[in-house]
């Protein structure tokens, strides 16, 4: 099948398809005009790329984990536990980082709603006593 063809049935834009194929995520033949020829296995392997970027993969690893693939399981292959640990890691530490902002937001949303009840509203002049 053309990439117009696999983008329509994947919901993925040529672009990013032909992005895939740079990365080595998917693969095609070439046709005598030149043109990109996907087989129709193409299709499942783009939704796993996308189901596994969804899970905050990236490339680089997906690369790895693909030959690993199988239907929605993975086969034990060498090196891929590790690379979704470290994956699961660097989450953890994302969500951490998020968690420790979110907690300073609330504390500076707070401490402003506290302090603005007394302050002038801004742009205006506060009488200096004589």
């Amino acid at each position: 099948m053309l990439i117009g063809e696999l983008s329509r049935r994947t919901g993925v834009s040529e672009r990013l398809l032909r992005y895939y194929e740079r990365t080595e995520l998917i693969n095609s033949r070439r046709r005598a005009n030149g043109y990109r020829d996907y087989d129709d296995r193409t299709v499942e392997t783009v939704h796993r790329v996308r189901a596994l970027l969804a899970a905050g993969l990236p490339t680089r690893t997906i690369r790895q984990i693909l030959p690993c693939t199988h239907d929605t399981a993975l086969r034990p292959c060498p090196g891929v536990l590790t690379s979704l640990r470290d994956q699961l890691d660097v989450l953890d530490q994302r969500a951490a980082d998020l968690e420790t902002a979110r907690r300073l937001l609330r504390r500076t949303i707070a401490a402003t709603e506290n302090t603005a009840d007394g302050l002038p509203a801004p742009g205006t002049r506060t009488p200096t006593p004589r």
